[in-house]
C-alpha cells in the first residue's frame, strides 16, 4: 500500500534528493549495455537486479549520511509500449517490469527508511519517444490515452505519485497530467530544455508551466527542470515570477554540451562535482521552494554528495533565519 500518496513529504520545504544519472551510471560506471537505454531490462534477470538494487541503496546511504528526505525515483523511465516493441517486449511483460521497478523501491524502503529520512516512491513516466527530439508528437487526447497504462500500473502498486521525466514537448505533458488526475495518482511534470532555457519545440519553459496549468488545472503537484546543465537554464529564471513558485525540482545534467552533442558522444561527460554542487546552491539561494535535488546524464553519487554538501548550509542558514526572528522571552516570563 502507497504510504505517502495522500500526504508527500517533499511538498513540505524539507530538502529531498533524488538520484544522479541512472542509465550513464550503468552504462559508463557499471558496464551495463542497456539496449536502447532501458534500464528496467535489468529487471529481468538477477544479476541485473542486483545492479539495481545496490545502485538505489548508494542514494539511500547519502540521504541517511545528510539526513534529507530521498525520492526513490524507479528504473521505468523507458517502460512504454513504443520503447519495450523495440525490446521484444510483450504487454505482459512490460506490465510485469513496472511492477518489478515498485516492488525492489518497496523492499529498499522498508528496510532503510527512517523519521529522519523518509522516502517517497515515484513512478517513472518517460516520453514516447526521444527524451531529446520531439518528433512524432501526439495530441492531448492521444498521449492520454498511451500512457494511461502505466500510470494504472503505478496506482495499483505502492508508488507514492508519478513522475514525467524528460517531456519536451507540452501536449505530452498535459495528457499525462490529465490522465493521472483521472487515476487519483499525484503527478510531477518535469521538462527538459536545450542550451537557450527552451524546450526543443522551442516554448518557453514560462509558457510551457502555464499552458499546463490551465489545461489541467493546475493537475500537476509541481514542475521540474531535468536532462539540461544548471547555465542553460539558470538566465531565465527571473526572482519574482509567479510562475517560478511552481517549479521545486531540478535534476540537471553533469555536461554542458548540448543534447545533440551529447547523442554524438561516445564517452561520459561528467563535469565537475564540486562546482555542480556549488550551481544548486546558487539556485536554492534565490529559489528556497526548489528543494528536490538530484542529477540526470553524467551525474551519479559524487554530484549528489556535493549538492548535500553545497545546499545543506543553504538550508541551516535559513532556519538559522527564522530562529532568529522568533521573539525571545525576557526576564523568564
Amino acid at each position: 500500500m502507497a504510504r505517502y500518496r495522500n500526504n508527500l513529504p517533499q511538498l513540505t520545504k524539507d530538502l529531498f534528493i533524488t538520484d544522479g544519472g541512472l542509465e550513464t551510471t550503468l552504462i559508463f560506471h557499471e558496464g551495463w549495455d542497456l539496449p536502447e537505454f532501458a534500464a528496467f531490462d535489468l529487471l529481468k534477470h538477477d544479476a541485473g537486479y542486483r545492479s539495481l538494487d545496490r545502485y538505489f541503496r548508494t542514494y539511500v546511504n547519502l540521504a541517511k549520511t545528510y539526513q534529507v528526505g530521498l525520492i526513490l525515483e524507479s528504473a521505468t523511465w523507458r517502460a512504454n509500449p513504443d520503447w519495450a516493441n523495440k525490446l521484444g517486449c510483450d504487454a505482459e511483460t512490460l506490465a510485469a517490469m513496472n511492477r518489478k521497478a515498485i516492488e525492489l523501491l518497496h523492499n529498499i524502503r522498508q528496510e532503510s527508511e527512517t523519521q529522519e529520512c523518509p522516502m517517497v516512491i515515484s513512478g517513472c513516466i518517460g516520453p514516447r519517444g526521444d527524451g531529446y527530439i520531439p518528433a512524432d508528437a501526439m495530441t492531448v487526447g492521444e498521449a492520454a490515452e498511451y500512457h494511461r497504462t502505466q500510470i494504472e500500473i503505478f496506482r495499483d502498486t505502492d508508488a507514492d505519485l508519478v513522475t514525467a521525466i524528460t517531456m519536451n514537448y507540452v501536449e505530452e505533458a498535459i495528457g499525462i497530467a490529465l490522465a493521472a488526475r483521472s487515476l487519483e495518482m499525484p503527478v510531477v511534470i518535469s521538462f527538459t530544455v536545450e542550451t537557450d532555457g527552451k524546450l526543443p519545440t522551442g516554448k518557453t519553459l514560462k509558457d510551457a508551466i502555464e499552458q499546463v496549468d490551465v489545461a489541467t488545472e493546475n493537475a500537476p503537484l509541481y514542475y521540474g527542470i531535468n536532462c539540461a546543465h544548471p547555465t542553460h537554464f539558470a538566465d531565465i529564471l527571473v526572482a519574482g515570477e509567479p510562475w517560478l513558485k511552481r517549479i521545486r525540482g531540478i535534476r540537471a545534467n553533469a555536461s554542458t554540451k548540448s543534447h545533440a552533442e551529447l547523442n554524438e558522444s561516445e564517452t561520459l561527460d561528467d563535469g565537475n562535482p564540486e562546482e555542480f554542487g556549488s550551481q544548486y546552491r546558487e539556485l536554492r539561494a534565490q529559489f528556497p521552494q526548489i528543494s528536490i535535488l538530484g542529477g540526470c546524464c553524467g551525474t551519479d553519487d559524487r554530484h549528489v554528495e556535493a549538492i548535500c554538501q553545497a545546499c545543506l548550509p543553504v538550508l541551516w542558514t535559513h532556519l538559522s533565519d527564522r530562529i532568529r526572528s522568533i521573539p525571545r522571552v525576557q526576564n523568564g516570563l
